[in-house]
């Protein structure tokens, strides 16, 4: 409600300064720092005076007495210097807010310009790691924020299944386990497959740090996985599509789906990279080597930041997009897969059926071959999120200067890399773990996880021991509960846990993850937040065992002549406070997707938590003897709920009956 009145208040000092100053003004708002001074307020008497050369005060009274009344709004008053600081009507208000939290928010039209959001694109080599979950995390509820926000999203999972890191499990396979590819297609069917791997994987770069003239053998076995031909590529074939299984187990446990997952190798056999390719010969984007370390190489040149740098600027500074050997870098992969999403590359993937998730919907993968015709139309975006950790900054900047230099600059514009800084642990989690640390490395804030060396907490771990935590908390407190609700329970309250600690993080921040942090209930946390939850639901469960036709739909019929005395009260500021941050879920939404920061949904979902459990501690609202103070304090308590649920639903928490 509030992004409602705000916008309101916005287009009628735009409208009223054009009619009257014939001045086309960007309209600030903020929010006053105190409630005293209302809930909106504008500085725009202070750019005003400076065109018309006239007191930013004058400007202001002038705008308080003259602008037309605007719908929700009580009153105008000017502040300070110059200020326009606008009260809102409470009363209505809370009347309004209540009928707009319990409609159903309005889905995208089906004919809106598409958002794609790509993120996980966990290498399908090994078990996802702490790390894979932060992306996975940060894409989800960026997708769940969009959607909110009335935008039409298709979420894709990127599978490099012809990557470097595919290669060396496959050489784990061929040279080190001495399997056969039955043997490993047995070994596939079987549980914990991605955790096999993981060691497997670890053990690889030993086996090329014990003799370097090995390497050889990922350059081989690249070109056989790219070609689709001989046993290494029949191996990969069998190993990628496993793990991927293993991952989207995982993914599933945390809510999040996704609608395609695009693989690496349709790139290569349905050319998409050729034709990329002769289109950044063609516009002179990218050029043959003759000399240097890259000789054979076709680079690209391009400076510290990823932009394309001066024709004449060293090849041996260059970006490789195909290497000496013929096989393309991840980057030229990239451009080429960039290039589609916007529909700008002149064909398509064909597409299967690959997995259908338990409510139904369906996870569709691309093929060589023809597919299911009944596929949606996927690709053509009108704007791409790329969630990549930020150490790929400079990859995704030559991504972005390949569509610039294909003169696709609208959509180089319009290719946002959502990056987000790595999860490392602390050295007393490594320590945990089980991991020798060199006395430099326990000194150090966090300890970087790295798959190569087997270091890191495997997604799955991680989640089984916070639901055992969950779970003993839960039976606990709920003995005569059912098994089956306590386990639902102690997952939802797992999930919370997670998700909440990876994302309260802003993206630039990186997060030091330990154990007993992540698994605390007090304080910031998700369970914290499910809590406040669960208290306010529990004020409607037991008014319905006094009153068994008790419906909360009869709280939309404010009152607003007792709502506007309650507010004008002695506790008046505390209610309209908590009021007006209930009922800014909305503002939060936006300042997200404008700024592409789920945090600031997170810190709301928080703060609103806070904020109820001050106000059920100090209000007894099932035994107030005053029966329109009652209903306005269920009203109150219903406000927040609704929305305190929804933000949570954001975060991709659920908010279980009882804790």
């Amino acid at each position: 409600m509030v992004h409602v009145l705000v916008a309101r208040v916005r287009a009628a000092l735009a409208a009223h300064i054009r009619q009257h100053y014939q001045q086309d003004v960007t309209i600030v708002t903020e929010k006053p720092p105190r409630i005293e001074m209302g809930e909106v307020s504008s500085p725009v008497c202070f750019e005003l005076a400076k065109r018309l050369k006239r007191a930013p005060r004058q400007i202001a009274q002038e705008l308080a007495a003259q602008l037309p009344r605007i719908d929700g709004v009580e009153r105008v008053e000017i502040a300070g210097g110059g200020y326009v600081n606008f009260y809102f009507s409470r009363a209505a208000f809370l009347a309004a807010s209540l009928k707009e939290v319990e409609a159903q928010p309005v889905g995208a039209a089906p004919d809106a310009p598409k958002c794609i959001v790509e993120h996980t694109n966990i290498n399908p080599n090994k078990a996802a790691h702490i790390g894979h979950l932060r992306n996975a995390a940060l894409g989800d509820t960026f997708v769940r924020i969009l959607r909110r926000a009335g935008q039409r999203v298709e979420v894709q999972n990127y599978i490099d299944n012809t990557g470097v890191q595919v290669a060396d499990v496959v050489i784990g396979f061929l040279h080190i386990a001495r399997k056969t590819p039955a043997e490993v297609r047995a070994l596939a069917a079987q549980p914990k497959f991605d955790y096999y791997c993981w060691d497997l994987y670890a053990g690889v770069a030993r086996f090329f740090d014990e003799d370097k003239t090995r390497l050889a053998l990922r350059g081989e076995t690249l070109r056989s996985i790219e070609e689709g031909t001989g046993e290494a590529a029949e191996m990969a074939n069998i190993v990628a599509p496993a793990i991927v299984r293993c991952h989207l187990h995982t993914m599933q446990r945390l809510g999040i789906e996704y609608d395609l997952l695009p693989r690496e190798s349709e790139i290569l056999h349905l050319k998409f990279w050729d034709a990329a390719f002769e289109l950044l010969k063609k516009r002179n984007a990218i050029h043959l080597a003759a000399s240097g370390k890259n000789a054979g190489c076709w680079v690209m040149r391009m400076d510290e930041s990823g932009a394309e740098a001066d024709p004449g600027a060293d090849d041996d500074d260059a970006k490789i997009i195909v290497r000496s050997n013929g096989t393309v870098t991840y980057v030229g992969k990239d451009i080429a897969y960039q290039l589609w999403k916007f529909g700008l590359l002149g064909r398509d993937f064909h597409y299967e059926k690959f997995y259908r998730y338990p409510a139904g919907h369906t996870l569709w993968e691309t093929v060589a071959t023809a597919g299911d015709s009944s596929a949606p139309a996927f690709g053509k975006a009108a704007i791409v999120y790329n969630v990549i950790d930020a150490r790929q900054a400079y990859l995704q900047n030559v991504v972005v200067a390949g569509l610039r230099a294909l003169g696709y600059e609208e959509q180089a514009g319009r290719s946002i890399h959502f990056s987000y800084e790595i999860v490392a642990l602390t050295p007393r989690c490594a320590a945990e773990l089980g991991y020798t640390l060199s006395e430099e490395d326990a000194k150090k804030p966090y300890v970087e996880v790295s798959g190569r060396k087997g270091l890191g907490v495997k997604a799955d771990d991680l989640l089984d021991r916070l639901e055992a935590a969950a779970r003993a908390e839960v039976d606990e407190r709920h003995p005569d509960t059912p098994e089956a609700e306590r386990a639902d329970i102690a997952h939802a309250i797992a999930i919370g846990a997670l998700r909440y600690f990876l994302l309260k993080f802003t993206r630039t921040a990186i997060i030091a993850f330990d154990f007993k942090d992540a698994l605390s209930f007090e304080g910031e946390t998700g369970p914290y937040c499910q809590y406040a939850v669960v208290r306010a639901r529990n004020i409607f469960r037991k008014l319905r065992e006094e009153q068994p036709d008790f419906d909360t739909a009869s709280l939309e019929n404010v009152d607003t002549g007792a709502a506007g005395e309650l507010f004008a009260g002695s506790d008046g500021n505390a209610f309209w406070e908590l009021a007006f941050m209930a009922s800014s879920l909305g503002m939060q939404i936006d300042a997200a997707v404008g700024a592409q920061e789920p945090a600031f949904v997170a810190k709301y979902a928080f703060q609103l938590a806070q904020a109820f459990n001050l106000f059920y501690h100090h209000h007894h609202i099932l035994t107030e003897s005053d029966a329109a103070k009652k209903k306005f304090l269920l009203q109150l308590s219903r406000l927040v709920e609704v929305q305190l649920v929804a933000a949570l639903e954001l975060l991709g928490i659920e908010s279980p009956e009882k804790m």
